[in-house]
């Protein structure tokens, strides 16, 4: 499969992705912990179905220093043990805010009050903006096919300047 367009490549496709790497960088800079940032990313990508996102984030998680068990394991979290609870409320989250039109009120109280149980309000700002920055970022390389399996970590590292 080849990508549809190249937005890197185009003008204004390149200034967007600028715009949208930048806020990244914001949410990245938190104190949101890094861990969860990459779960996070993770699990809503493959949700969305996005093979170059998950690509993405499986390699920077590694390059972390993320265990493959937890990578591996992400998809099914909630059958597993080898998550923390505040990442399981991140996790909660993630899905329920990406699964939006599945539930008709979105991210349900006992979610949320999971999520206030674990992280002060500057962590749930980067939690709710991280999620929505990568449900978009999953919507932008799905709708161009752009695929997976070429992603080095830091290969977008130049982009804020």
């Amino acid at each position: 499969m080849e990508p549809r367009i190249d937005l890197m490549a185009n003008e204004l496709g390149a200034k967007i992705a600028k715009r949208v790497y930048n806020v990244s960088l914001a949410i990245e800079q938190s104190t949101l912990p890094k861990a969860t940032q990459h779960l996070v990313m993770l699990r809503v990508s493959q949700i969305n179905g996005c093979a170059f996102c998950v690509d993405f984030h499986s390699k920077d998680a590694a390059a972390a220093g993320e265990s493959a068990v937890r990578l591996n394991l992400a998809a099914v979290w909630r059958e597993s043990t080898v998550f923390t609870e505040a990442e399981r409320a991140a996790l909660a989250l993630a899905e329920e805010g990406t699964r939006l039109a599945d539930a008709h009120q979105g991210v349900c109280d006992e979610t949320w009050a999971q999520v206030r149980k674990h992280y002060d309000d500057d962590q749930i700002a980067a939690l709710v903006s991280l999620v929505a920055m990568i449900n978009a970022a999953n919507r932008m390389n799905v709708i161009v096919r752009n695929v997976g399996g070429s992603y080095e970590p830091g290969m977008f590292a130049g982009m804020s300047s």
